[in-house]
């Protein structure tokens, strides 16, 4: 299974860093995790140079499954959690932008458990999952692929934050301004919603748009 993220918007996985024989997992379609090359992050939207906000694989803002798994080993070798306890983990760790729903979570735990790196103990109707001394060696033989994942969200969470401090600073500038710019900054916070979830490359464009027009505001 081959990744990259390229023009379609396919997130090439930091848990291939180490070549042959370093993740050799099965995905959901039973195929190998066998990939050979990195090149820098999310490639060219985000972190390779450009504004781009992340990583969609996340298509639609889905990890692929070797990566979610690997993610999730590292978040259990840090304390024992429940599954709702680790999507909000990783929800937080991104700012906001990847939120795994349960039916990718659960699925990938169970696996985990399976194959004995994690182990779950039942909390009346909660389950509480823990890594395995068997977890524990397969993440330090992995640690730089997951570490390099969770940094990429923290990214993703430092940009979307001084967005969010750029879009807060404006507002209060502009209340009490003329009534065209506060109703082309609220036209702006409607486009703006209404795009979340957009694919890699509408993000892109949006991404340039919004650039474009800070550009043109300082009169560059």
């Amino acid at each position: 299974m081959h990744r990259h993220f390229g023009r379609h918007g396919h997130f090439r996985s930091p848990a291939h860093f180490h070549g042959p024989g370093c993740c050799h997992e099965p995905d959901d379609s039973g195929r190998y995790a066998m990939g050979r090359h990195h090149r820098g992050g999310f490639g060219r939207f985000g972190f390779g140079g450009g504004f781009g906000m992340g990583p969609e694989s996340f298509r639609g803002r889905k990890m692929g499954s070797v990566d979610l798994r690997l993610v999730l080993l590292m978040l259990l070798a840090d304390r024992p959690s429940h599954g709702y306890e680790l999507i909000r983990a990783l929800e937080e760790r991104s700012g906001g932008f990847y939120s795994p729903s349960p039916g990718m979570v659960y699925p990938a735990l169970t696996w985990l458990e399976e194959v004995g790196y994690a182990s779950v103990a039942a909390e009346g109707a909660k389950k509480l999952y823990r890594i395995t001394p068997q977890g524990a060696e397969y993440l330090a033989q992995h640690k730089a692929a997951a570490e390099a994942i969770l940094s990429q969200l923290e990214q993703i969470a430092q940009r979307l934050g001084r967005v969010r401090e750029a879009v807060a600073g404006f507002e209060e500038e502009a209340d009490g301004g003329p009534q065209e710019v506060w109703l082309a900054r609220r036209e702006l916070k409607e486009a703006l919603r209404a795009a979340r979830g957009s694919s890699a490359e509408e993000a892109r464009r949006i991404a340039q748009i919004l650039k474009d027009a800070a550009a043109k505001i300082r009169g560059r």
